[in-house]
């Protein structure tokens, strides 16, 4: 498997999202890597408006309908909440032979 694989497609559920720490050159990162069919989305674990975690519990990071986390998931904007036209911070991910591999060099 290539260096930079952090999970199995398969280990998260289509429109869920998995919490993972990663490490890059610039030290330990804590991510959530969301699932949208067999396209991911990542972004830092880290909410725009108080700088905590977006997962409450581990690993849920949806809201009912699955459709938006706390910003909308293509996009990472917010389009609810304190946190108005914010958006998430991109982590760089994708899909290679069902491996999530963390994009970056």
């Amino acid at each position: 498997m290539p260096d930079n694989v952090i999970c199995r497609l398969d280990d998260i559920p289509d429109g869920e999202g998995k919490g993972l720490i990663v490490q890059t050159k610039a030290g330990e990162r804590e991510i959530m890597v969301i699932r949208k069919g067999g396209g991911v989305f990542g972004y830092l674990n880290s909410c725009p408006h108080a700088w905590v975690q977006l997962d409450g519990s581990p690993d849920r990071f949806m809201n009912r309908d699955k459709s938006h986390i706390m910003c909308a998931i293509e996009t990472g904007r917010c389009v609810a909440g304190p946190c108005l036209g914010n958006h998430l911070m991109p982590f760089p991910v994708t899909v290679r032979d069902g491996n999530i591999i963390a994009a970056f060099e």
